[in-house]
């Protein structure tokens, strides 16, 4: 590969303009250092344009009065930490331990996502879309950040970059390959463009050698990306030889 993802979005970021002062450059490498990778690919490397618009405005609605900076930093952490993908990890964790719970999945995903508990803003209608051996799904939105709140917490910085928006429906499987996903030629690539309705989400095919696990064991195997679809789910053994 002669192009990494880093590249990718740096050029995409060049060209539209943005810019970062130190300190938020600064800000966004500490995060990218704390946080817990599954894939081997980088992050975007600087805030775009409309996030450093959106920390202005909030800079300035902070010193008004008019916004309480913890009231954010607890509603932030609420959809990263407590609505996050831990939700969408049992909802697959479910589906791949009782059939009859995937196949009212696949049929109405709000229903059968609401009997675990979750729904709400960004959730109103769900489609789960299924990894199978001869089809893999990938998820974006081409337009903005359209993305499953509920299940999926808030999109992650390389989900809105118009690099990943352009290159999912471009050359989805040189996208995948740059995630550290390679799949193979007969395998069809499926993508899916969520809109302001509707929001998706992938299943992830079982890995083999997890035959023998609960359902909470199953549930910390899937990750986020796995269910937006630029990863698969890694078997325990797996995860021990890489």
């Amino acid at each position: 590969m002669t192009t990494t993802r880093r590249e990718l979005l740096a050029t995409a970021l060049t060209a539209a303009g943005a810019g970062v002062t130190p300190p938020l450059a600064a800000a966004q490498q500490d995060h990218e250092h704390d946080h817990d990778h599954d894939h081997d690919h980088d992050h975007q490397a600087v805030p775009s344009d409309p996030a450093l618009r959106a920390k202005a405005l909030e800079s300035v609605l902070v010193a008004k009065g008019l916004v309480d900076r913890a009231a954010l930093d607890a509603l932030v952490d609420t959809y990263e930490h407590q609505i996050g993908p831990r939700n969408g990890a049992r909802v697959i964790a479910r589906a791949w331990v009782d059939d009859a719970y995937r196949q009212r999945l696949l049929k109405n995903a709000k229903a059968a996502i609401a009997e675990l508990g979750y729904g709400g803003v960004e959730g109103e209608q769900m489609v789960v879309v299924e990894n199978t051996a001869q089809v893999h799904n990938l998820v974006v939105c081409t337009l903005c950040s359209c993305y499953p709140w509920p299940v999926l917490g808030l999109p992650p910085l390389w989900y809105k970059s118009a690099a990943y928006r352009s290159r999912s429906v471009i050359d989805p499987r040189g996208l995948l390959r740059e995630f550290g996903l390679e799949l193979a030629a007969e395998v069809e690539v499926r993508v899916w463009d969520s809109t302001a309705e509707v929001r998706y989400l992938v299943l992830p095919e079982r890995p083999a050698g997890s035959e023998k696990l609960g359902e909470a064991e199953l549930a910390a195997l899937v990750t986020r990306d796995a269910m937006v679809g630029v990863a698969r789910v890694v078997a325990p053994h797996e995860r021990a030889q890489a």
